[in-house]
């Protein structure tokens, strides 16, 4: 069995896509051991806590130093025995320790097909305008490992998207969520579940 962990800052619906995969079976093997958000007030919380997933808040605002709130956040996350951590949505900078004791065992969705519109800086909504800003006629998702870098790690999983004239950055996302984001994460935990055995 994949134990699975997901840290998340938002709405969660990266978190969802993997609740239902897991319910549904589509995610073979895997459970979900609990959420993580910096983000009290996250409605992802709420998707865990409906689906009976222990939900935490470790949030940096919460602790005087970046160093108290790195120790806090692994102490939380080593409780809950990860063999895989999945960054749904998770805005927050990982403690290079954590990228150490976790090497090849955390994973991360982008909404771009990297290298395209990734890195410092793009993140959210930011990614979609960039895209159409440039003109591209094709955009999508990428599944990739997490290393010290950001979104260098190696890639899982792409899927490309059509972008269509008038969309604006919100519905560009959506049709990425949608299109990509909900299918290859599932996958990519289900054929490291399966690797697993």
């Amino acid at each position: 069995m994949l134990n699975v962990v997901v840290c998340v800052s938002g709405g969660g619906t990266n978190l969802q896509a993997i609740i239902d995969g897991v319910e549904k079976g589509t995610i073979r093997n895997t459970r979900i051991t609990g959420v993580i958000s910096n983000n009290a007030g996250a409605y992802a919380l709420k998707r865990a806590e409906k689906a009976g997933i222990p939900a935490f808040c470790v949030s940096p605002k919460n602790f005087e130093s970046r160093e108290a709130f790195n120790r806090a956040f692994l102490d939380q996350l080593e409780a809950l025995k990860p063999d895989l951590i999945v960054l749904a949505g998770f805005l927050v900078i990982l403690p290079e320790k954590m990228i150490e004791v976790y090497r090849d065992r955390i994973i991360n969705i982008h909404p771009s097909l990297i290298p395209s519109f990734c890195g410092t800086g793009y993140y959210g909504l930011k990614v979609h305008e960039a895209a159409l800003a440039r003109g591209v006629k094709v955009t999508g998702a990428t599944v990739h490992y997490v290393d010290e870098g950001t979104d260098t790690g190696r890639i899982l999983l792409q899927k490309a998207v059509e972008v269509l004239e008038g969309d604006t950055p919100e519905l560009l996302q959506r049709r990425v969520m949608e299109q990509a984001e909900w299918i290859i994460l599932p996958q990519a935990i289900d054929q490291i579940a399966a690797a697993k055995g």
